[in-house]
């Protein structure tokens, strides 16, 4: 799969995109047909291509949108890892006039910042609940090395679903890890690989499951936002019709990459320029 890399440094725009949409409901990638879509029920999971800057700008627009219609959901990140929610819990609390910056700070060199700025200055301004969802580095990498033992303990696995895993789950992340890796991954690494994106979806449902009633929009990547696999197979069965899953994929993907019931929406974005993913992958894994 390609655009799995986030390599994008140019600064959010403000426009408003025309282009194609998919799937179950037709319409424009524009913030207001974004706006719509994430109206539609509670808990939004909004997918991306991480360094793409105009989703970025069109979901920052849609967001707004939301916003001045009254609703105030949690806004839920993968870009921050969950053990930074007490930080973050006391930077809200504080409200210093570089909440922001201090904000952006917190989340570190991971990410482009300035793609996700806006969203933290709407979270402020509305005065909306952030939430610290992702798992860190290091746990996943404890995750793929020792197993969901290792990060979550025996009742979390037993509600999550961990301790009895359906064989075909793990064979679909597998699947969708070496197609992210450009095929160039050695096979038996694939389902260390595997287990740790799992636990990344088992924590985003966990981090966001304490907003599902009050209502919770979760950013982060389109593989996350699968209904098939992804986030949505680790929340309450009962929440899950309250769920959408939004997709924003670049012109050039292809067809087959997701199937068909992975997401309830799907719009097709610009693409953003940037060097091939799998050919950085490559120059990496030689050492030049």
């Amino acid at each position: 799969m390609r655009h799995r890399v986030a390599m994008g440094q140019s600064a959010l725009v403000a426009l408003l995109l025309t282009g194609c949409a998919e799937g179950p409901r037709d319409a424009g990638f524009t913030a207001q047909a974004l706006a719509a879509q994430m109206r539609e029920r509670p808990v939004v999971l909004l997918g991306e291509v991480h360094d793409n800057t105009e989703q970025h700008a069109v979901r920052a627009q849609a967001l707004a949108l939301l916003l001045k219609t009254g609703q105030r959901p949690a806004l839920a990140f993968e870009q921050f890892d969950r053990q930074l929610q007490p930080d973050i819990d006391r930077v809200l609390a504080q409200a210093p006039a570089d909440a922001v910056d201090q904000l952006v700070a917190l989340g570190g060199h991971r990410w482009n910042w300035k793609l996700y700025r806006p969203f933290l200055e709407l979270a402020l301004q509305y005065q909306l609940p952030i939430v610290a969802a992702n798992l860190s580095r290091a746990d996943a990498m404890r995750v793929s090395k020792d197993g969901f033992g290792a990060v979550f303990d025996g009742a979390a696995q037993r509600e999550l679903g961990l301790d009895e895993l359906p064989a075909e789950l793990l064979l679909a992340q597998q699947q969708a890890v070496d197609e992210g890796h450009c095929h160039q991954m050695p096979p038996q690494m694939l389902p260390a690989l595997a287990r740790a994106q799992i636990a990344r979806d088992a924590t985003l449902a966990r981090s966001i499951s304490p907003y599902l009633q009050h209502g919770v929009i979760l950013l982060t990547g389109n593989g996350h936002v699968r209904r098939d696999i992804g986030v949505p197979r680790f929340l309450p069965a009962q929440e899950r019709d309250r769920v959408i899953s939004i997709a924003l994929v670049e012109r050039d993907h292809s067809d087959d990459e997701f199937p068909a019931a992975a997401f309830d929406a799907i719009f097709r974005t610009p693409v953003q320029r940037r060097v091939e993913p799998c050919q950085l992958l490559h120059r990496d894994e030689l050492g030049r």
